[in-house]
């Protein structure tokens, strides 16, 4: 028996299994052969304390000094090297540019607006005309999303807990306080489950007789285009506009396009269709002085979000040693530090970080309850 079952191993079963390890015995259960063969290992894997709404970007802040300095003995090289977003404002987009702006006014790294004519300085293919204002995120890092999955695998092995791979959950009863979990693999049986299976979190839950949350996954397309030879892109910035219509970033000397899809899809094995291929490609070509001569490479993954776009993080009303951690959107990489430190907070019932509060951040901001608050005083009919 153990402490604590983590159901999926993604980044966020595979930090809450490493943080939880250091209060007990941890097992952490994947329906795959490979942890993170869904959303984690589709990253488009960039660090912004600019993405998100506010709590996001909270969580964001919050998990800078893990990157920055993560524990001795967790990795072999950073988790953030540089790389910045030129984020571009469309002819006629000024509201959705100067809201942006303000937005980013609030992080510690803050923006600058540049002049338009100097766009091309920091990424000399995009084309001018289309954009009528620009700004440059320098706080913006890349993230080595491998290097952290497989940090906090490995720490989670090295402080005693334990992987088991081609485990899908098939039945979660609760019995005398105790949580019994049948996988493909084996039986398990743990005081408290935690429910990090992505895109299947609905319906690990519904196992457990615990109602859905209607989380919403959304598939997002990339493709892989290749450069001129004689083009240098690896200290180009990311480049994306403000109504979120594309980015694209340097790629081991290729570079990475999206067209920014959010396409809801039930929980499957993304594939990309060729329609948000074709618009990936016509799109960066409006943006960009270069043909789309030739894709390297296309992929889709799943981003799972909450109806309020916020990371759902706490125990399940009624249903004692359930906790959820869904809904990360596709932000989970890069709060997953602060995410994993929560989850082991209200696992164990310990006190909330200070951190966290200073920042803003409460328990009930992520918690599950959101979702099934009582409207005590009904409004009134309208005539």
């Amino acid at each position: 028996m153990n402490d604590f079952l983590v159901i999926g191993g993604g980044i966020a079963g595979a930090c809450a299994a490493y943080f939880l390890a250091d209060h007990g015995s941890v097992v952490l259960i994947e329906m795959e052969d490979m942890p993170g063969y869904h959303a984690t290992g589709r990253s488009a894997a960039l660090f912004s304390e600019y993405y998100g709404n506010r709590c996001v970007r909270a969580l964001t802040a919050a998990s800078r000094s893990f990157f920055d300095a993560p524990p001795d003995g967790f990795g072999d090289y950073p988790l953030l090297s540089p790389r910045g977003v030129v984020a571009l404002g469309p002819v006629g987009e000024e509201a959705r540019f100067e809201a942006a702006l303000a937005d980013g006014r609030e992080t510690v790294s803050g923006v600058e607006e540049i002049d338009i004519d100097k766009v091309r300085r920091f990424c000399p293919i995009i084309k001018d005309g289309w954009y009528s204002r620009a700004m440059i995120k320098p706080g913006a890092m890349d993230i080595d999303v491998h290097a952290l999955h497989q940090g906090f695998l490995r720490g989670l092995k090295a402080k005693g807990g334990s992987v088991v791979t081609g485990a899908s959950a098939r039945s979660l009863t609760r019995r005398d306080g105790i949580w019994h979990v049948q996988s493909d693999a084996a039986k398990f049986s743990a005081s408290i489950v935690i429910n990090a299976a992505g895109a299947w979190a609905d319906d690990v839950a519904a196992l457990a007789d615990v109602p859905r949350l209607k989380l919403i996954p959304k598939r997002r397309t990339a493709i892989i285009v290749e450069p001129p030879a004689s083009l240098a892109v690896a200290t180009w910035p990311m480049v994306a506009d403000v109504t979120e219509r594309f980015y694209f970033k340097p790629e081991a000397g290729q570079i990475l396009v999206s067209p920014a899809d959010a396409t809801p899809v039930p929980p499957c094995d993304a594939q990309p269709d060729e329609f948000d291929v074709a618009t990936a490609a016509a799109r960066f070509e409006e943006a960009t002085t270069l043909a789309v001569r030739r894709i390297s490479h296309r992929w889709a993954g799943l981003r799972t979000f909450a109806q309020d776009d916020t990371p759902v993080v706490g125990e399940a009303s009624n249903t004692p040693g359930f906790f959820w951690l869904a809904g990360l959107g596709g932000y989970g990489i890069q709060i997953a530090p602060a995410l994993g430190r929560i989850v082991a907070a209200l696992a164990t019932s310990a006190e909330w970080p200070a951190d966290l509060a200073q920042r803003g951040l409460m328990p009930a901001m992520l918690s599950p309850q959101r979702f099934f608050s009582i409207q005590r005083f009904p409004a009134a009919a309208s005539d």
